[in-house]
């Protein structure tokens, strides 16, 4: 009896014994391929195992010392020089066996993925292939099977990107300074669909929202009427900043 009691409270100990953590950062990196009407993720080919060989979104783990926020920072500056990006914190993924080091006896410790999101300027940004073995712009309809979880990641950040672009002027973090409409329109057209709004309709409502500055400049491309140049008012945009849906 006292065998069985004793066998039982081990058993119980060993269920209710904490996990042993490392903690990573993964980067969903977007862009937009505006003359080719694409929207981009950046992906790298892992060198090392697990999954050596294997597309996955840019990742590392964090250092002694070191915030989330600057390890997802160190990835991007390790990965691609840009000068305008927008960034935030996306979601954790730690379900077990999200890593296969995690059932290794020399590990034995689960790995938890603190991710994030990013939107760069495609014409600006410069890849880095240091310490990688590949490295390249992905268009999202062509992604394939990533290393770990990173699709279900991917899916996760495409979906923030969308919910963001409905209510934030998060696309005026990587346009010109200086845009028509046109050009405007075709990022939301590229990021959430042809059926999503026409030209008519999403011009007018922006235009009425009165963020948008005329600039009194026009530029001329191919045989078309000059178009109206504007330039986003971030101080006319913060009494709308709290209402959702203002852009679609």
């Amino acid at each position: 009896m006292h065998g069985k009691l004793q066998r039982k409270t081990t058993d119980l100990l060993e269920a209710d014994a904490l996990a042993d953590f490392k903690v990573g950062v993964d980067n969903v990196i977007f862009s937009v391929d505006a003359e080719q009407n694409r929207l981009l993720v950046l992906l790298v080919m892992r060198s090392e195992e697990p999954y050596v060989g294997t597309w996955s979104l840019p990742g590392t783990l964090v250092r002694q010392g070191e915030s989330l926020e600057d390890a997802a920072y160190r990835v991007l500056s390790e990965k691609i020089r840009v000068n305008n990006l927008y960034l935030e914190q996306l979601y954790t993924f730690g379900g077990p066996d999200r890593d296969p080091r995690e059932s290794a006896e020399v590990f034995g410790v689960r790995y938890l993925s603190v991710s994030y999101f990013a939107l760069v300027r495609f014409a600006e940004a410069e890849l880095i292939a240091d310490g990688v073995s590949g490295i390249a712009w992905y268009p999202l309809t062509q992604v394939p099977t990533l290393a770990f979880d990173h699709n279900e990641i991917l899916a996760y950040g495409y979906q923030r990107l969308k919910n963001k672009l409905e209510y934030s002027p998060i696309a005026f973090d990587v346009l010109p300074d200086r845009f028509t409409l046109g050009d405007l329109y075709q990022l939301y057209m590229t990021v959430l669909g042809e059926a999503f709004s026409d030209y008519s309709n999403f011009r007018a409502r922006l235009l009425k929202l009165g963020f948008l500055q005329d600039t009194g400049t026009k530029t001329s491309r191919g045989a078309g009427r000059p178009a109206s140049l504007y330039r986003f008012d971030a101080e006319a945009f913060e009494i709308l900043k709290d209402k959702p849906m203002v852009f679609i």
